[in-house]
C-alpha cells in the first residue's frame, strides 16, 4: 500500500529542518522547536500537520520579520531546475520540498506587515517547493502590490516563479484559500494568463490552463471570448493548453466552447453501452464496452466522456465526469472502445453502497447510459494516494 500522504511531513524532517535554521539564526531554540512541533504530529493529517508545524515556528522564530526571513532563506537548498518538486526528499543541502509548506504558511501569516519582504521570500521559496498557498493571503490584502509584482514576475528566469504567477492566483485552488474576489471577477489575472500562454515551459502552460479552467466555471462566456480570441491559427502547444482549459465547459455541453473546437453537432447515429459487471465489490473495476455506429455522409468529430453517479451517504447520487475517448468516426463507420474504470478507494472520495449510473456523452450530450451495483466489505476504504484515472474537471 502506498505511504500516506500525511507522512510527507514527519519528526525527522522537522529535526533536519532545525539543523539548517541553527546554523543560520544561532539564537534559535532548535530543540524547543522541535519539541513544539513534534508533540503530537502523528495523529494529524497532512494539511493539519503544516499549521501545526507553522505555529511552532512562530513560537520559536525572532519577532522581527525581517530577521527571521532572512534567516529561512539562508537555509533554503538551491533553487531546484526541474519541474517535480513534491518529490523531493532529504534536506542535505538546505530546505526544500514539503517542510517548505508550514514555512510559507509561516510567512503568510506573519509577513502580512511586510509585504514585500514577505513576497521576496515567496519568490524564493516557490523555487524549492512552491508557494502557490502561501502568496494568496497577499492577494486578498495586498492586491495592488501583489498583482504588480506578478506582473514582473511573467518575466522571470524561473519556471517555477512564471507558474507560481499562474497557479498561486488562481479563483479556485485546490487544499488554498478560496479567492472570492477573482470568483466575482477574475480580470485582474487576465492579462497574466495572456502573458503566459505561450511560456517555454509545459509546466507553466499547464497552470495557466487550469486557471483558465477555474474561471470557467463561474464565468464560461469569459473562456468561450478567450478561445474566440486565441485559438485561431494557435500553435500547437496553445492549442494543447486551450483544449485542456476548455474541459469542463465541453462536458457541459457549452455550445460556443463545442463549436469553437468543432464538436457543436450531436452525434448522428447509434450508441451501444454494456457493462462487464452488473454487481462490483470496492476495489475492482468495471468494463465500459461502447459501440458506436455512424449513420452520418460525413467523418464526425467526436468527444466521448463518461460520467459515474457516485451514491451519496443520504442516498441521492452526484455526477462525476471522466475523460473517455476523442476520435473521428468516418462516414457510416463502426467502432468498438473499452475502457476500464477502477472503484479502488483513493482520497479525494468516500464510497458508499448502492447503484451507481454510468452516462456516456459525446459532445456534451448524453447518448447511452447503464447502471452497476457497488458493494462495501468491511475496511475497504482505506484509500490510495491517486486517482485511478484523471476527472475531467479535476
Amino acid at each position: 500500500m502506498a505511504e500516506p500522504f500525511k507522512n510527507l511531513l514527519h519528526a525527522g524532517l522537522v529535526e533536519e529542518a532545525a539543523v539548517h535554521l541553527k546554523q543560520q539564526l544561532p539564537q534559535f531554540d532548535d530543540r524547543q522547536f522541535v519539541r513544539l512541533a513534534g508533540t503530537g504530529l502523528d495523529v494529524l493529517e497532512l494539511k493539519a500537520r503544516s499549521l501545526h508545524i507553522c505555529s511552532a515556528l512562530e513560537h520559536t522564530l525572532p519577532p522581527d520579520f525581517a530577521v527571521a526571513a532572512d534567516a529561512l532563506q539562508a537555509a533554503l537548498a538551491p533553487a531546484e531546475p526541474g519541474a517535480a518538486m513534491a518529490q523531493l526528499t532529504g534536506l542535505e543541502r538546505g530546505l526544500r520540498g514539503w517542510i517548505l509548506w508550514p514555512v510559507g504558511e509561516y510567512i503568510a501569516r506573519r509577513g502580512q506587515a511586510h509585504p514585500e519582504r514577505a513576497l521576496l521570500a515567496l519568490h524564493a521559496l516557490t523555487q524549492r517547493f512552491t508557494a502557490e498557498f502561501a502568496i494568496r493571503p497577499f492577494i486578498v490584502q495586498h492586491p495592488q502590490l501583489v498583482f504588480a509584482t506578478l506582473q514582473r514576475w511573467v518575466h522571470d528566469d524561473s519556471p517555477h516563479v512564471r507558474r507560481l504567477v499562474s497557479e498561486g492566483s488562481r479563483p479556485r485552488l485546490p487544499w488554498g484559500l478560496q479567492l472570492k474576489q477573482l470568483v466575482a471577477d477574475p480580470t485582474p489575472t487576465l492579462p497574466l494568463l495572456q502573458a503566459l500562454q505561450d511560456d517555454s515551459s509545459d509546466y507553466v502552460r499547464r497552470s495557466v490552463a487550469n486557471h483558465l479552467n477555474d474561471i470557467a466555471k463561474d464565468h464560461p462566456q469569459r473562456v468561450a471570448q478567450w478561445l474566440q480570441d486565441h485559438l485561431p491559427d494557435a500553435p500547437p502547444p496553445r492549442r494543447a493548453l486551450l483544449r485542456h482549459a476548455s474541459r469542463t465547459l465541453i462536458k457541459a455541453g457549452d455550445p460556443a466552447v463545442l463549436k469553437a473546437w468543432g464538436l457543436g453537432a450531436a452525434f448522428k447515429g447509434s450508441a451501444t453501452l454494456s457493462l462487464s459487471h452488473g454487481r462490483v465489490k470496492l476495489g475492482d473495476a468495471v468494463a465500459l464496452n461502447l459501440h458506436l455506429a455512424s449513420t452520418s455522409t460525413r467523418v464526425q468529430t467526436l468527444a466521448i466522456d463518461y460520467a459515474v453517479h457516485h451514491v451519496k451517504a443520504n442516498g441521492s447520487t452526484s455526477p462525476k465526469v471522466f475523460k473517455g475517448w476523442q476520435l473521428q468516426l468516418p462516414s457510416r463507420g463502426e467502432v468498438t472502445l473499452i475502457k476500464r474504470h477502477s472503484l479502488r478507494p483513493i482520497t479525494t472520495r468516500r464510497y458508499h453502497a448502492g447503484v451507481h449510473g454510468l452516462a456516456v456523452q459525446i459532445n456534451g450530450q448524453v447518448v447511452a447510459q447503464g447502471s452497476f451495483m457497488l458493494s462495501i466489505p468491511e475496511a475497504a476504504q482505506e484509500p490510495a494516494q491517486q486517482p485511478a484515472q484523471e476527472p475531467v474537471d479535476g
